[in-house]
């Protein structure tokens, strides 16, 4: 049974059997419910007047009476298209807050990702991060969460398969919100948690507590730099928990949930994509059960004064890294959506329209 909610805004995230109790509060027969439920969850909809198998008298119920809710609580705000197929999705809350997500699709691969947002910007603050310009807003709920994914289905017309964690805010910092998303994505929305990944900055208690769960995710860890002096600037949460702690709680982690970690490591021009960091790198991660994902950094329309790593350093460092950390699978991630602020640090609540 997915995990219940207090004081819904919509109908996303209601299981079968609260939506029982929803329809027969508004007079409708009981069996309403399972229809609902698998328009919402299996086909995305999100406009009552479409579900063709209610009946006239059941929809002008839902969509009139003051006691109903709407399916979802998010409203499109903008919706562009890359040059190489990614979507980038402006949404705004009811609220008011804007929050982006992104899909993508990868030419080797036969399935579809969607990068979504947990937070309304982000108190990390790292520097090289549009979102981290924003400062912290609000936490999503976990029907905001999940309702990111089914908006964008709705909108695509493409089944989601694969779900990231790594758009706007720290997901470990809304930590509750989160983990009953992941609850109601795997009960409701039928993705699997093996094909979730979590990412975090680091943040120690909640990497302990998430490991008690019993959930097999991918748990991804935001590094960027292996040493202390240049993290603290890099991604300041390092200076409530530093490096070495960080890779000690990933071990423990491994070792009571047997997944294997990933390591996400932005590649910043004169910064952290030296020989020497590589090597330092590779020694860190030794021992830790991890792949490593090096991300060219992207441009953002942030004023900083961080550029992209050359592709000649990039590949010398994952040589390097590959060869010091005991021959660990290091990725270098595909740039996907650019050229629409799409890509991995570039999300700000904006779009080109705008």
């Amino acid at each position: 049974m997915a995990t219940k909610l207090n004081s819904p805004k919509s109908l996303i995230g209601l299981n079968l059997q609260e939506l029982e109790g929803f329809v027969t509060e508004l007079g409708l027969e009981k069996f309403r419910a399972q229809q609902i439920y698998k328009w919402i969850y299996s086909k995305s909809q999100r406009d009552f007047n479409l579900i063709t198998d209610l009946s006239k008298k059941a929809r002008e119920t839902l969509i009139n009476d003051p006691n109903s809710l709407p399916i979802g609580s998010l409203s499109l705000v903008a919706h562009e298209k890359s040059v190489d197929g990614t979507q980038k999705f402006l949404f705004e809350t009811q609220e008011g807050e804007k929050v982006e997500s992104v899909l993508m699709r990868f030419e080797d691969r036969n399935s579809i990702s969607a990068c979504i947002s947990s937070q309304i910007g982000c108190a990390v603050a790292c520097p090289f991060c549009a979102t981290g310009t924003l400062g912290f807003k609000k936490n999503l709920s976990a029907s905001e969460i999940i309702e990111q994914v089914l908006f964008m289905q709705n909108l695509s017309g493409e089944r989601i398969d694969n779900i990231v964690y790594m758009g706007q805010g720290e997901p470990l910092n809304n930590y509750d919100e989160v983990v009953k998303s992941i609850d109601l994505m795997r009960n409701l929305v039928g993705i699997g948690v093996r094909h979730i990944t979590v990412s975090t900055s680091g943040v120690i208690p909640r990497i302990e507590k998430l490991a008690q769960e019993n959930l097999q995710i991918t748990l991804a860890l935001s590094l960027h730099d292996p040493t202390d002096e240049d993290r603290d600037f890099l991604v300041p949460i390092n200076k409530k928990w530093p490096v070495f702690e960080v890779i000690e709680s990933l071990k423990s982690y491994y070792q009571k949930t047997k997944r294997r970690v990933t390591i996400e490591y932005v590649m910043l021009d004169g910064l952290n994509d030296s020989p020497e960091k590589a090597q330092i790198l590779g020694e860190l991660v030794r021992d830790l059960h991890c792949n490593i994902n090096l991300i060219p950094y992207n441009q953002t329309d942030v004023d900083n004064p961080f550029r992209r790593s050359n592709s000649k350093n990039i590949k010398q460092f994952a040589e390097i890294l590959k060869k010091t950390s005991r021959n660990k699978t290091v990725t270098i991630r595909k740039e996907r959506g650019h050229d629409i602020n799409a890509a991995c640090g570039q999300l700000a609540s904006k779009s080109k329209s705008q």
